[in-house]
């Protein structure tokens, strides 16, 4: 999958991550993809709350050592 646009909200806690994910997004075509990279555990719940909330498709969640990626297509 190509990424057009990678944003790193490691380290902040909500809701930054989702302010600056939603600012992203704005910025960006329809279809085009977004990562996000974070670290708070509730940004996953926050994110699928987003997703359902806003109509971006969160496309794929992933979580490594403590790391989360959440990847986004724009609406």
């Amino acid at each position: 999958m190509e990424i057009d646009k990678e944003i790193d909200t490691r380290g902040l806690n909500c809701p930054l991550p989702i302010l600056r994910t939603k600012k992203a997004l704005s910025d960006m075509s329809s279809g085009q993809v977004l990562r996000v990279l974070a670290t708070d555990p509730g940004s996953v719940r926050d994110f699928e709350a987003f997703a359902r909330q806003t109509g971006h498709t969160l496309l794929e969640t992933s979580e490594q050592s403590s790391e989360f990626s959440f990847t986004f297509r724009c609406k």
